[in-house]
């Protein structure tokens, strides 16, 4: 069980989501920048998607001009989605979300295989038999793959998997050979993940039995007035040392030290820079926790500190970090962390969109030791944003410690 030995971070006086008002200016400028850029940019695939697909089906006029307002229909509602999750009432928000994720998904799978059927053609055209009125059957064929594909990710979204992963730590103590922590991470219960999933995931993880639970941030996407039910059977998770939580991205979004309080309501430890001493017979295990590398953009007192975390902690037990995302093991410095436990990529959640997160982050998923701290990044329990995972399998980790 945990001793008394641990450090106390303070903790935030917000008790609602961030305004507009309370974010630094540059941030809301930066943010407010790259929203337009993007925009830009999807209006763009928006038309090369139509360009290829409608243009080049042979439609009569009237079936074209349907089909070209019905894609930038499907454009908007990835907007009305995102705004009307804040602003509509939870009915309709939820509505809106569905269509705009759902939309968001499947654009993204539309344009990943239309783009490879150019690749096709362009060498095709060039190195064998190719009749320009195959052109035709181009919609019909990427819709043939893009539609199962979808229909596939929906159900294995819905299903995360457990994942077995066995650690070397070096000076272990005989009492702690095996121990088996359960990680879950970024589960995003909100308006397309909600009460079923949060139990399913518990009793996933009651399941394993194990000797602690970690959850790695990114528990929800929406205000605690909002999820508060709906997060509920988190509640119900059970480690025989504890369940300890940290807070991830999505958190600060909502209402950072809202989730921690919400989350301590429901049980769990929060390790707001501060670490708690697992012992066994004498022998010890510390477990450190930090705030996600977004805290402090919204908070100075949400600012993840590894070495605070640690702060006062045995010098000689091995220790164990929570972190939401992978890139903070830079900011870890010369501050000893045996291993982090870390989340935030979804694997890439739709494939081929692995890619795109080796931009942010150091690993798309598994071990690295990265800037010299062992880490496991989860693949993620849930996902965000569209209802699909192609590829990548979410998962509910259990990590088993072992001797070095």
């Amino acid at each position: 069980m945990a001793d008394a030995s641990e450090t106390t971070a303070p903790e935030g006086t917000e008790t609602r989501p961030a305004t507009l008002n309370e974010i630094p200016v540059l941030l809301f400028i930066r943010g407010l920048t790259f929203l337009t850029v993007m925009m830009a940019v999807v209006v763009g695939l928006h038309w090369y998607l139509g360009d290829r697909l409608i243009r080049g089906a042979g439609l009569s006029e009237v079936a074209a001009s349907a089909a070209w307002t019905a894609l930038w229909a499907c454009f908007g509602s990835i907007f009305v989605g995102f705004i009307g999750g804040r602003v509509l009432p939870r009915a309709l928000a939820k509505v809106a979300q569905w269509v705009g994720f759902v939309w968001m998904g499947a654009f993204g799978l539309l344009l990943s295989v239309t783009a490879l059927s150019d690749l096709v053609i362009a060498v095709l055209s060039r190195t064998g038999p190719w009749d320009a009125s195959w052109l035709a059957l181009r919609p019909l064929v990427v819709l043939g793959v893009v539609v199962p594909a979808l229909v596939v990710g929906f159900v294995v979204a819905r299903a995360p998997r457990v994942k077995r992963v066995t650690v070397a730590i070096p000076n272990l103590p005989a009492r702690f050979e095996g121990f088996r922590i359960a990680q879950i991470t970024d589960v995003h219960i909100g308006e397309t993940l909600t009460r079923d999933f949060a139990e399913t995931v518990t009793r996933t993880v009651n399941g394993l039995d194990a000797d602690a639970v970690a959850v790695t941030g990114d528990m929800i996407d929406g205000s605690v007035a909002k999820l508060r039910d709906e997060v509920a059977p988190l509640g119900g998770l059970r480690g025989k040392h504890g369940v300890f939580y940290v807070t991830g991205n999505h958190e600060y979004y909502h209402g950072g030290s809202s989730w921690e309080a919400e989350a301590r309501r429901l049980g769990m430890r929060v390790l707001h820079n501060e670490h708690v001493v697992l012992e066994r017979d004498g022998q010890k295990l510390v477990i450190g926790g930090v705030p996600d590398v977004e805290g402090g953009r919204f908070s100075a007192q949400h600012e993840p500190d590894a070495a605070k975390a640690f702060d006062g902690a045995p010098v000689d037990a091995p220790r164990v970090l929570l972190a939401h995302q992978p890139r903070f093991a830079r900011r870890v410095g010369s501050t000893r962390v045996d291993l982090m436990l870390s989340g935030h990529t979804h694997g890439g959640q739709i494939f081929p969109f692995m890619v795109f997160v080796k931009l942010q982050q150091p690993v798309i998923a598994g071990f690295k030791v990265l800037w010299g701290v062992p880490t496991y990044t989860s693949n993620g329990t849930g996902y965000w944003g569209p209802p699909f995972r192609i590829g990548p399998r979410g998962e509910v980790t259990e990590v088993t410690l072992k001797r070095a």
